[in-house]
């Protein structure tokens, strides 16, 4: 799983799975969740991010996997 967000367009993307997205869907005003070809969910997109969640804090906890951050 990813989690990028971009300044330059205030969005923030929230990659669930490396499969591709073939379908999309608009479930409230900005916020769009793809799904792959089998209907899985595989990502999250939200536009305007700073004002729909709170991006000054991200809480990382009991996941079972390697955590890495990258600067940017």
């Amino acid at each position: 799983m990813k989690v990028n967000y971009f300044p330059d367009t205030d969005s923030l993307y929230i990659d669930l799975s490396e499969q591709p997205s073939v379908e999309s869907r608009e479930i409230s005003e900005g916020v769009v969740l793809d799904y792959d070809a089998s209907g899985h969910l595989v990502g999250i997109d939200i536009d305007n991010a700073s004002t729909k969640v709170e991006l000054h804090r991200f809480i990382v906890s009991k996941i079972p996997a390697s955590i890495e951050t990258i600067a940017g």
